[in-house]
């Protein structure tokens, strides 16, 4: 059957952009609070005398909290709406991260982490529910694409230019540089009520709860468990295992390459996000492409090794952007949110706990492959789910 969305001509550009840059901007700081830890790590480390497990809960206590957030975040998309909720969100983002520059010891680094990964976390089902208020249906896969290369460009950016650009401008100092980072998104929060055009009627009060009784919670959910462990995973190990190999010395370019690939995958989904969202078929295609890049990480060295990991981040980029595009394109505006906070809290806590667990795993056998293969394991499992997703739109009492 034809989709009806490929017969709908497109907006002018001119209607779209200013909702455009601040979706793109919002998604930004869905990472970059997360991601400019690693690279920060030793300095804060060596200020506060942070143990190995301490500096590693820099960047995993946040993940965590993207799970665990998730549920606060529906319930203020219920009660509040979705925009007050997405400005909340920063704020409490912004309290966190800056306040990561400010504070005095360990507890209080560890405190304010944890506070910054709530406000992301809450911001994270924020987003899907307030397309449907900002955009028209046919618009609802390219609003997804477009804050989702956002997020995938702040992996990037605060990853890639905290080091080399922005810290030997502030005096090389850690704490400054979390603030520069930090406060600007107070301003993509004031921002967010320039927007005077909203299509969906007042929200009304509405279950926050997720509904545990819709299969597409826990089918996205633990699909999104598969791109994360993977990817996660992968990141996190990927230094024990090309030094097991042998080639340890290749670790900087294979994390360039790595993670660059989620931004080329996000380029791609703005092009065909139109075309690919709401197809099951894309959604096996780049589930099992990222399997097969994950399992060629392991079985291969070198830079084949490096390659096929490259192939399973891009795979894994564009099956995380289909995924999270789902909730506004199949329930009512009204569900959206919890939806989408059911499936981050499945998805997420897996996206923690797969890698962890086979992180023990690999320290009891000596063998760090055996934590990768323990992640292709449970995403063999979730495979199938790919192949049962309904992908009809649902119906409900309310569209608003």
């Amino acid at each position: 059957m034809a989709d009806p969305r490929a017969a709908t001509p497109p907006p002018p550009p001119a209607q779209l952009l200013p909702v455009a840059v601040l979706l793109w901007l919002a998604g930004v700081y869905l990472r970059i609070p997360v991601l400019v830890a690693p690279p920060l790590a030793p300095f804060i480390s060596a200020e506060l005398a942070l143990s190995q497990a301490l500096t590693g809960a820099l960047t995993t206590l946040p993940i965590l909290m993207l799970a665990i957030g998730a549920m606060p975040g529906s319930l203020a998309i219920a009660r509040l709406g979705p925009r007050n909720t997405l400005a909340l969100a920063m704020v409490i983002m912004v309290i966190g991260s800056a306040g990561r520059g400010l504070v005095p010891d360990a507890p209080t680094l560890l405190i304010a982490s944890a506070v910054m990964g709530l406000g992301v976390a809450m911001m994270q089902p924020a987003l899907p529910a307030l397309l449907s208020r900002w955009l028209q249906p046919h618009h609802l896969a390219l609003g997804s694409a477009i804050y989702m290369n956002g997020m995938l460009m702040g992996e990037f950016i605060g990853a890639g230019i905290t080091l080399p650009v922005l810290m030997p401008l502030l005096d090389n100092s850690w704490r400054a540089t979390l603030l520069a980072w930090s406060l600007p998104a107070l301003l993509v929060a004031a921002a967010l009520f320039l927007p005077r055009r909203d299509l969906a009627r007042p929200l009304r009060r509405s279950p926050w709860l997720p509904d545990w009784k819709n299969p597409l919670t826990l089918k996205i959910g633990l699909l999104l468990g598969l791109s994360g462990s993977l990817f996660f995973g992968l990141n996190a190990y990927m230094g024990n295992l090309l030094a097991q190999q042998g080639h340890f010395e290749k670790l900087a370019d294979a994390l360039f390459w790595f993670n660059i690939a989620q931004v080329f995958a996000s380029l791609v989904m703005l092009k065909m996000a139109r075309t690919w969202v709401g197809r099951r078929t894309f959604i096996v295609l780049t589930a099992a492409l990222s399997i097969a890049g994950t399992l060629g990480a392991v079985v291969l060295t070198g830079w084949w090794a490096i390659a096929s990991a490259t192939v399973m981040s891009f795979a894994a980029g564009i099956l995380l952007i289909l995924l999270v595009a789902l909730p506004p394109l199949l329930v009512p505006a009204a569900e959206t949110g919890r939806l989408s906070a059911g499936t981050f809290l499945v998805g997420y806590t897996l996206a923690f706990s797969v890698p962890m667990l086979g992180g023990v795993l690999a320290d009891w056998t000596g063998d760090v492959r055996h934590a990768v293969l323990l992640m292709i394991g449970y995403s063999l499992l979730a495979l199938p789910l790919a192949f049962t997703l309904d992908l009809k739109k649902q119906k409900g009492q309310s569209e608003d």
